[in-house]
This record gives structure tokens, sequence and C-alpha cells, in this order.
């Protein structure tokens, strides 16, 4: 298995891309984090699924907006296994709405935890990350193509996508890899129901390969971005979108 013996922290893991990323990675023989705000359910249901496959995980709960509880997730994993391969930054949310409603609170709430939580993901996990370290961040193509009413939230992940490259440029000395995944239009708790009526029809119908993703359809993609495979691979944006460009809605 690709990943046999290497420890990996999830964030956001207990449903959605985040839990597809950790079964995906656990499958490889990954030891698996799976970090949880408030759904511990969730969480334990990762993890009971990943174990009764013959993987290995723990769920951790921290809100990642929180320096504090960022700082006692990567203790924990220092206690329990001394080391870490891989970060999976996915833990994340998204408020839409016109610019006449922004308020001060949304702004706060999406950017503290879509970027500067990442950020304190890394800071922490550099600390036990050693060489060929990889740290993976999930964004998505609204960086690029941002809907109708998701200014804030299109532009955290932008600014994830420029941190992305800022610290593959940082980290590359210590052999640490960062690369960031630009999911499209993909099915998950998050966006149940936000794909229906009119504005599904035109998201599909401007998705090349006519269905919206899975979380299954990114997660090789992790694991590929964890694994040796992509040694010579850093500071890379990677769409994994169904062929989706210029969303324009």
């Amino acid at each position: 298995m690709k990943l046999e013996g290497k420890i990996a922290v999830v964030t956001g893991a207990s449903k959605g891309i985040g839990a597809g990323i950790a079964k995906a990675l656990a499958a490889q023989g990954a030891t698996v984090i799976i970090n949880y705000a408030t759904s511990q359910a969730d969480a334990d249901a990762v993890v009971a699924g990943i174990e009764a496959n013959g993987g290995a995980a723990l769920a951790v709960q921290a809100d990642m907006s929180q320096a504090t509880d960022v700082v006692r997730l990567f203790e924990t994993v220092r206690e329990n296994y001394g080391t870490l391969d891989i970060l999976v930054n996915n833990a994340g949310v998204a408020v839409f709405e016109m610019i006449d409603d922004l308020t001060e609170d949304a702004f706060h709430k999406q950017f503290n935890l879509n970027v500067l939580g990442y950020l304190l993901a890394v800071r922490e996990a550099v600390k036990l990350l050693g060489s060929n370290g990889s740290i993976i961040n999930i964004s998505s193509i609204l960086s690029t193509d941002p809907y109708l009413a998701s200014s804030v939230y299109s532009a955290t992940k932008g600014a994830i996508d420029t941190l992305t490259f800022a610290l593959a440029r940082e980290l590359g000395a210590r052999g640490i890899r960062v690369n960031s995944i630009l999911p499209g239009h993909t099915n998950t708790p998050a966006t149940d129901g936000n794909f229906a009526g009119e504005f599904g029809e035109k998201l599909l119908a401007g998705t090349p390969l006519g269905r919206f993703g899975e979380p299954e359809d990114i997660a090789p993609l992790a694991v590929f971005l964890a694994s040796e495979d992509s040694r010579w691979v850093t500071g890379e944006s990677i769409r994994a979108s169904g062929g989706v460009r210029g969303v324009g809605y």
C-alpha cells in the first residue's frame, strides 16, 4: 500500500470530502486522525468504517478556527504517534450572500476557519512533519470561478491557493510539499439541496463530464499528493471539477 506506516491528519473529516479523503488514505495504509468540530457521531462512524476495513483511525475534536484547539489537536498527535507525515486541511464553512447583506461576522467566520485555520494547522504540523511530508489544502474552483453571492467564500479560497504556493516555497527546503485541490460541484452534506432547480441544471450543463462530483472523485487525488508518486509536485493548485471552466452564476 502506498501509505503504509504513514500518519495523517484530515481536518473536517467527519463527513463529505474530508471523510472521503480520510477513508482513502486509510485504505492505502495510513493511520488517520479524524478531526471534527461538533459532529462526534459522524466522526465515530468514519472511524468505525475505517476500522471495519482493517485500517486505523482516531477521532479528535477541535475547532480549527481556534488556536488553542489546533494546538491541542497536534499535541494529541504527538502524544499518540510522535510524528506526522500528511496534513489535509479541509475544514471550512461557506456563507453565500450578496454584498448588500455582508456582515463582519460572516466575513470573520469564513476567514477565521477557511484561511486562519489552515495556517494554524500548518504552523503546528510542521513541528511534527519530517522530510517527505505532504500538506494538502482543499480549496475550490470558486477561487477562480466565483458563484454569484460568493464573494467572501471565493476570496478565502483564492487566499488558500496563494498561501499554498507561498508555503511550498517556504517549506521546500525542509522536504515538505504543499499543494491544493480545487474540487468542482461535489455532492456532500454541506451542498445538499444547493444543486436543485434551475441553478443546478446550469451547473450540470457547464460540467463537461455530465455529472456532479462525489467525495470519492476527490479522494484519489489526495492519495496521490500524499504519496511518493507526487514527490516532484509542490506549489500546485489542481482542479478536480469534471472539466468546469467559468462558472459565471
